[in-house]
């Protein structure tokens, strides 16, 4: 097949600036060299009916036609050589160490605010920050069990942390998925590469959220908002892949400030629980009092310390897109190191001089809003019309405090297969990283890839699909 070289300027993964092949791709150039471009599209159909009765599907909320939805796959992998994942992984613990250090002291000592590197009331007045956890001791002091790192690379070859998602990041399941798929559906590629595996990654959760109890054999159980939640599915899938209850607010109730799960032989005391649903929603009596989905007393349940949660509550301070620029400074004050991966540059919109220049250059510019996600709410300046740009310059003048603004930053490109044959389109990668007795995580991650060309928004609420991701275990390919 032929594989359409990349625009002028870009990093590609496969070719490089010479369009010679990358020597960790050599591999996989060969595959697609040597196959039928129509063996490639029967495969990916394939692929979508086996993603389809195995019920692989996201909900896209405000949808007419339907609640389920099929995340396009790319058949063509994404390859990480051995050495760029031992700094990308490098970084992620030193990251996500001082995210946990940080998350720990804001409900504490508060040492990082009193010695003036963040502002208190960027901390404080937080819509994220839950002042119920001041001074509440959590095992190993530990906030974020789970925790996913988007990292997108530029145009000079290096990783870039986008951002941080620390309390309920999704994505893991299909992940896991890819990768079976890509091995039922070409099992001689992974005889030729030296790819190194992810199908561990429900063990080692286990035995994360195990370790966040210091009891000796605790039960847990994953807490989920229902079926139709956008990732239901990977809330199934992982309780079914370590063996544990897949819950809902209903089956569990709060007595003598204990959690207990109902069973069919009687209630069992919950010790932990891997929740997937937000602060607000976990208790009505703390939180949302219309909240149908969480569990009346849980909050007592937690502060007694009778029950752990993972992740905890409170943490989405951490993954605030306004508190995200301070990070490297946590690595420094928390840890005495200096970063190893590198942030964006970021205006906070709050600030008068930031807003001043995101003002008079937003045509060149990305806007997200801080507590944004999904691809939703935000400015991408160069593709924007001037109506949209005119909008989000209302919005920005009259509540900056919600925004923030970051360069256009050109993500990478990688081959992937789209109707014209095979054409670079642009990807972020998303690991995920366990906190637990240790900091550990698989190696690679959630590659979502931009379809539509030029485009470089990845998520699958905004048309993106996803690949299965490759670190190669040597670099001798």
């Amino acid at each position: 097949m032929l594989i359409k070289t990349p625009e002028e300027g870009l990093y590609d993964e496969l070719f490089d600036l010479n369009n010679r092949v990358r020597p960790h791709y050599r591999t996989l150039e060969n595959w697609l060299i040597n196959s039928d471009e129509d063996l490639i599209a029967e495969k990916r159909r394939e692929a979508n009916v086996l993603f389809q009765r195995l019920g692989i599907t996201f909900n896209v909320y405000g949808q007419d036609e339907g609640t389920d939805r099929l995340i396009p796959f790319d058949l063509i992998p994404r390859v990480i050589s051995a050495s760029d994942w031992q700094k990308l992984q490098s970084g992620l613990r030193q990251r996500v160490n001082a995210l946990n250090r940080f998350l720990h002291d804001i409900y504490h000592n508060f040492d990082i605010v009193r010695a003036g590197v963040i502002n208190a009331e960027q901390v404080f007045a937080n819509p994220q920050y839950q002042p119920g956890m001041q001074n509440l001791k959590l095992p190993r002091n530990l906030y974020s069990h789970i925790a996913g790192i988007d990292l997108i690379r530029n145009n000079d070859g290096d990783f870039y942390v986008l951002e941080d998602n620390l309390r309920c990041p999704s994505g893991v399941s299909y992940m896991l998925e890819n990768r079976r798929m890509m091995m039922r559906l070409f099992p001689e590629l992974f005889a030729e590469a030296p790819v190194a595996p992810v199908d561990h990654y429900p063990a080692l959760l286990g035995e994360t959220l195990r370790a966040a109890s210091l009891k000796p054999n605790p039960t847990v159980v994953i807490l989920t908002p229902g079926r139709f939640n956008s990732a239901y599915f990977e809330h199934a899938f992982l309780a079914r892949q370590m063996g544990v209850e897949l819950v809902e607010g209903a089956d569990l109730f709060v007595r003598k400030n204990k959690v207990f799960m109902k069973t069919t032989i009687g209630p069992q005391q919950v010790d932990v629980i891997y929740r997937r649903i937000d602060d607000d929603f976990l208790d009505p009596l703390a939180g949302n009092p219309q909240s149908m989905l969480g569990v009346p007393g849980l909050y007592g349940a937690y502060r007694s310390g009778n029950v752990v949660l993972a992740n905890a509550m409170g943490t989405g301070v951490a993954d605030d897109k306004s508190i995200y620029p301070y990070v490297p400074d946590m690595i420094r004050f928390y840890l005495n190191e200096e970063p190893i991966l590198k942030n964006v540059p970021t205006w906070q919109c709050r600030l008068p001089k930031d807003l001043k220049y995101v003002l008079e250059h937003l045509p060149e510019l990305v806007v997200k809003e801080a507590q944004g996600a999904g691809g939703y709410g935000m400015l991408i300046g160069p593709r924007a019309s001037k109506k949209e740009i005119s909008h989000f310059r209302d919005l920005l003048k009259a509540k900056p405090h919600h925004y923030i603004a970051q360069p256009t930053l050109s993500l990478s490109t990688c081959p992937t297969f789209v109707d014209e044959g095979i054409a670079p389109r642009h990807l972020d990668l998303r690991p995920f990283v366990l906190s637990g007795k240790k900091v550990q995580m698989v190696p690679g991650g959630l590659t979502r890839v931009a379809l539509k060309e030029g485009s470089l928004v990845v998520n699958s609420s905004q048309g993106g699909g996803t690949k299965d991701t490759w670190v190669l275990e040597d670099d001798l390919c």
